[in-house]
């Protein structure tokens, strides 16, 4: 479980501390937008009230505490997974990835009342409307490394 839990608490930090650079110290919450690489890279404020892409969005704060709610469900679930079942070093590296970047977005939601997304990437005439985080991406890696990296169970 030690591999989890620095996995997580680096993804968490890095998280956290890049929101706080770039919404505080750059201060991307007053100027909304910055050119860093166009168009490949740039960071845009979105305030992400709902689940991915916005979906569910809408300032209620009803959806607020579901979301926190879930957020914590499902990163107790995945402890639990991977504290019962053996998992492999690979599994365990992907489960903190997926709990710290939830609890990365859980934080913006208790702080915020929303997610703070500023990653915006477009390329090849595509202009990417939506912006994400370091803990989206490491929710993303995470679940899918979760569902499809081997476990530690040996074949029988």
């Amino acid at each position: 479980m030690r591999i989890v839990f620095w996995t997580g608490f680096w993804v968490f930090l890095l998280d956290q501390a890049s929101k706080y650079l770039v919404v505080h110290t750059l201060s991307l919450r007053q100027l909304g937008a910055i050119d860093v690489w166009p168009p490949l890279f740039n960071l845009r404020m979105a305030w992400n009230y709902g689940i991915n892409f916005g979906l569910m969005a809408g300032d209620n704060p009803l959806t607020r505490w579901v979301l926190i709610a879930v957020a914590l469900v499902i990163s107790s679930a995945v402890l639990w997974w991977v504290h019962t079942d053996p998992a492999g070093r690979w599994q365990k590296i992907a489960a903190g990835l997926l709990v710290g970047g939830a609890l990365g977005n859980v934080i913006d939601r208790l702080i915020y009342g929303a997610v703070a997304d500023f990653i915006n990437v477009s390329c090849c005439g595509i202009d990417n409307p939506f912006a994400f985080n370091i803990a989206d991406i490491a929710v993303f890696i995470g679940a899918f490394g979760m569902v499809l990296l081997p476990s530690g169970k040996k074949p029988s």
